[in-house]
């Protein structure tokens, strides 16, 4: 929800007739909203009640509605509830309804023929074994058929993709795709019927609409200019910025435009829209165009871009907005911002009510109530004490978007920015010319790649500006902090942050809130750098940090001995974690699959202990692993054993038994398949239960789920370092006090999804990562679960 472009807030946030904020329609909006909601989360029942209700209430209603104002609004307000209310309970009783639904919650195959609603979206936590190769996509899709006994039968429905990058990254919106795929449950909270998880090409592919086409080659021409000109961060800032493309963006550029609170400019957004359309009514205006042939002039430019740059939620409410607003232009009818948005949002959530549970729409709506309400009252109030109005404007901008969205964003991420009002501050000025340059460039790129090259150029200053801002605003110390996660999270952020601004209408509060600040740094900050002694005695298990891999040590309440739990990549990392714990003897060391990640630590591991025996799972795949595995085993004097499901193994304070998986029926030839053969194993640790997961997917989790296992355990090993791919049914069913993430610092798989994380948060969940805390001890003592960390 980029802040850049909108300078004129002042005039954007025009005031009704008699001095008010046009509040009409805002009652409406968030109605629709609400009963979206509940429809989404809570099936069509819940929705067809409401539904009924406000059929109910209608003549209710009616009857005083000549003679009332307010009866008159409850009636458009309830006229609202039943239409949004009865159209998402018929969606979603369709869903439920859905031949695929039941054969999703069992797991099972299809065939099926789809056509994409956008290309592939690479995932960085989608690579397997360390490598890039298996890097996975998402692509949403909407179903035409499915294969029933030999024929196709017509099927409808919105479905997810995963499929492999390198194989489907070509494809593009409009492109009709046969494919074989495992049936998967999708997550709550939107309009799909299945997740189709594809390890393979597709079967067949037809081409795209032209229209379709024309749009990928203007991409295209930018990217080849961009490359031809910049370095890969400004060329990725810039694809991000025009057409919404950050696959090539650095991840170490990401992480600090996360920190810096610049994340917006990371992708196309509603602000981009308004920038473009913004640009081509100056230009009209500047040749003395009318009304007419202006709205029509920004009409063409708003619809060029949202294909262009993809119906993105942030998009296309600007582009509702947008047409709303060049409507009352051609009308001649000055209506205010805010009866405008509220229509927006109406509409959209009317056609399109799976925006309701999208982070990036609520982020766009927010910013952009923010700039109607919030900034010009500020600017005013600024402009007052002697501020000039341009300066005023560029002030308030940034903050108050901040202010409106810093909730949302701490209970998505569960962090929040302290120096994002001022790296928006600077970076806002020149995103403006740079989108319009990036636009102009993707334009004439098909017919003029030199012009391209040129108008690239010279959006490079503002890039490396951007660029610079970033790195050096998330380089200041305390640039980000650690905020509780989730809906909790975000209404106490809410909360404070209404506080803060009421206190600063008193100059005696604003002392008060500026002592408390500091008095709190004075606590916290060292809180944060002093660390307890370790190891700590009495710990149950240890999550070692090695770096991007796993490895969990498990006491067996014996001096001196543990069970190993895979090695990490490397084996001087592993091995000092032991000596730290001062481990000298492994009765067992388990390898839950064979990547590298899991078994690089192994000889580190090895030497110089006393070690009984490896265990692998049946999976032998893929063959290198094998054999490093059997030389280093062979060379210490180890045994290697074979583990599956319904093995048990005991120890004086430990139980081990194997869940998953069963011995393969068929051969595993896939990077996929070899994660969900991972090894699952439930430890018992005096009177801990522990969940080790390895790193199963979307499959190995659905067939462990149906297993028929007790799977509630106190502490949970999130799946595959916290990847996206991790049924949300899992994390209910185990129901964890502790969720712990095995997790590299820095690296450039995306690990651990923020969904993942803001998931087990919501269901109550500590989450502890290992990028964050460094080796992290598990104790139970007389009040419950307890966690040391090293650092």
């Amino acid at each position: 929800m980029s802040t850049a472009g909108v300078g004129t807030v002042g005039r954007i946030g025009q005031r009704h007739q008699h001095g008010t904020v046009d509040l009409r329609l805002v009652p409406g909006a968030v109605a629709v909203w609400v009963v979206t909601l509940t429809g989404l989360l809570w099936g069509w029942v819940p929705a067809a009640i409401v539904a009924v209700a406000a059929l109910v209430a209608l003549p209710l209603v009616w009857g005083t509605a000549r003679s009332s104002r307010w009866a008159n609004g409850m009636l458009a307000v309830l006229t609202l509830i039943g239409v949004s209310a009865f159209g998402i309970a018929v969606r979603m009783h369709q869903i439920e309804q859905h031949p695929l639904r039941a054969e999703a919650e069992r797991g099972g195959r299809a065939s099926v023929r789809a056509v994409l609603d956008d290309a592939p979206e690479p995932l960085r936590g989608a690579s397997y074994g360390g490598t890039r190769a298996g890097a996975r996509a998402v692509v949403r899709a909407e179903l035409e058929a499915v294969r029933v006994e030999d024929r196709w039968v017509r099927a409808g429905g919105a479905v997810l993709l995963l499929v492999p990058t390198h194989q489907w990254r070509h494809l593009i919106a409009g492109r009709r795709v046969t494919v074989e795929a495992t049936l998967l449950p999708p997550r709550g909270g939107d309009l799909l019927v299945a997740v189709l998880a594809v390890y393979e090409p597709p079967e067949t592919v037809s081409a795209a609409p032209e229209w379709q086409r024309i749009a990928e080659n203007l991409r295209q021409g930018l990217r080849q200019a961009a490359a031809a000109v910049l370095d890969p961060a400004a060329a990725g800032l810039l694809s991000g910025l025009v057409v919404g493309d950050t696959s090539e963006l650095p991840q170490e550029v990401v992480h600090e435009f996360d920190t810096a609170g610049l994340a917006h400019l990371n992708a196309v957004s509603g602000a981009n829209l308004a920038i473009v359309c913004g640009a081509v009514l100056l230009l009209f205006g500047l040749i003395r165009a009318g009304p007419v042939v202006s709205a029509l002039g920004a009409g063409a430019a708003m619809l060029g871009f949202v294909v262009l740059a993809g119906a993105e939620p942030s998009v296309l409410r600007a582009a509702v907005m947008g047409a709303l607003t060049l409507l009352a232009l051609v009308l001649g009818r000055h209506r205010s911002a805010l009866p405008a948005l509220s229509a927006g949002v109406i509409l959209l959530l009317l056609l399109a009510p799976g925006l309701a549970t999208s982070a990036g729409f609520a982020l766009s709506v927010a910013a952009t109530a923010a700039l109607i309400v919030l900034a010009p009252a500020w600017s005013a109030a600024l402009h007052a004490r002697g501020v000039p109005v341009g300066v005023a404007e560029a002030l308030v901008v940034p903050t108050a978007a901040h202010v409106a969205t810093a909730p949302l964003v701490a209970a998505l991420s569960g962090k929040v920015s302290a120096v994002s009002v001022l790296a928006n501050l600077l970076a806002g000025p020149v995103v403006a010319p740079a989108t319009v340059l990036g636009v102009v460039a993707t334009v004439i790129a098909p017919l003029w790649s030199r012009g391209a090259e040129i108008c690239v150029w010279l959006a490079a200053p503002e890039l490396e500006w951007v660029l610079a801002v970033a790195h050096h605003a998330s380089a200041l110390p305390g640039a980000a902090f650690a905020w509780p996660s989730g809906v909790g999270g975000g209404l106490l952020l809410a909360g404070v942050t209404l506080v803060v601004l009421a206190g600063f209408r008193s100059r005696r509060i604003r002392w008060s809130l500026a002592v408390l600040l500091l008095l709190a740094g004075v606590v916290l900050v060292p809180a944060r750098v002093i660390r307890p002694g370790w190891p700590v005695p009495g710990w149950n298990m240890v999550a070692c940090d090695v770096g991007q891999g796993d490895s969990l040590i498990l006491a067996t309440g014996v001096p001196g001995e543990a069970v190993v739990v895979d090695t990490g990549p490397k084996p001087g990392v592993v091995d000092a974690c032991l000596r730290r714990l001062g481990i000298e003897r492994i009765p067992l060391v388990i390898l839950t699959h064979l990547h590298a990640d899991h078994i690089g630590g192994l000889s580190g591991v090895l030497d110089g202990r006393a070690v009984g025996s490896v265990a692998l799972s049946e999976a032998r795949e893929p063959t290198w692993a094998l054999e490093k595995v059997r030389r280093d085993t062979r060379a210490a004097g180890a045994a290697l054993v074979t583990l599956s499901a319904g093995h048990q193994l005991r120890w004086p304070a430990l139980r081990l038994e194997v869940l998953a998986p069963a011995e393969p029926s068929t051969p595993i030839d896939s990077e996929g398949e070899v994660n969900d053969a991972s090894l699952v194993l439930m430890a018992t640790i005096r009177t801990v239960r522990v969940l080790l997961t390895g790193d199963i997917e979307l499959q190995g989790q659905a067939r462990l789920l149906g297993s028929g296992r007790d799977l509630r355990a106190d502490v949970l090993k999130v799946p595959h370092h916290g990847s996206r791919y991790t049924n949300p049914r899992l994390l209910e069913v185990v129901d964890p006090r502790l969720a712990m993430i095995s997790v590299g610092h820095g690296n450039d798989y995306g690990h651990p999804s923020p969904l993942i994380v803001g998931a087990l948060t919501r269901a109550g969940a500590t989450v502890l990562r290992t990028d964050q805390e460094g080796d992290i001890a598990v104790l139970a003592g007389p009040q419950g679960l307890r966690t040391v960390s090293r650092g």
